[in-house]
C-alpha cells in the first residue's frame, strides 16, 4: 500500500495544577485560540476547544506525523509559557502532569462538540473531578485515583 490514510479523532482533557480556577475571561478565549494554533501548526486539525475555569477539552484529528504524547507535551508546555506572559496573576500557572485522551468514533463527533460547547452549563451541576472520573469509566479506563489529580 503506497498511501498512508489516517483519521483519528481525539478528545483530550487536562486540568490546571490543583484545579485552580484561573481560566476565565478575558484569557479564556485567547487561550483556546492559542491552543488551537498549536494543534494546527502540528497538523492536528482542531474541531473544538473549550472547558471551564480549571480544565481544557480539545477535540482534534491527530496528525499521522506526531505522537499523542508529543502533541500534549507541545500544547501544555507552550501554552503554559504563553499564559505566564499575560500578567502577574498567571506567573504560577501550571498544568497538571497527566492528561486523558480518548478516541472518538466519527459518528460521535457532533456529540463531543456539543459536550465541549456546553461545559459552563455542565459544570453548574458537576465538578471536574466527577466529570473526569465518569469519562474514564465510560471509556473503561482503569485508574488509581491517588495518582489522577496531580
Amino acid at each position: 500500500m503506497g498511501q498512508s490514510l489516517v483519521k483519528n479523532y481525539l478528545h483530550i482533557v487536562f486540568s490546571k495544577k490543583h484545579r485552580q480556577p484561573l481560566i476565565q475571561q478575558p484569557i479564556e478565549t485567547e487561550l483556546y485560540s492559542y491552543l488551537g494554533g498549536i494543534c494546527n501548526k502540528l497538523e492536528c486539525q482542531v474541531i473544538k476547544i473549550g472547558g471551564y475555569t480549571d480544565h481544557i477539552h480539545i477535540l482534534c484529528l491527530l496528525s499521522k506525523k506526531i505522537t499523542l504524547v508529543k502533541l500534549v507535551e507541545e500544547l501544555k508546555s507552550h501554552s503554559s509559557k504563553w499564559i505566564k506572559t499575560k500578567g502577574e496573576h498567571y506567573t504560577n500557572f501550571y498544568w497538571q502532569d497527566g492528561y486523558g485522551a480518548f478516541s472518538v468514533n466519527p459518528s460521535q463527533v457532533e456529540i463531543v462538540i456539543n459536550y465541549i460547547t456546553n461545559q459552563k452549563e455542565h459544570h453548574r451541576k458537576k465538578t471536574f473531578q466527577d466529570e473526569y472520573i465518569s469519562i474514564l469509566k465510560k471509556h473503561q479506563i482503569e485508574y488509581d485515583e491517588r495518582y489522577v489529580w496531580d
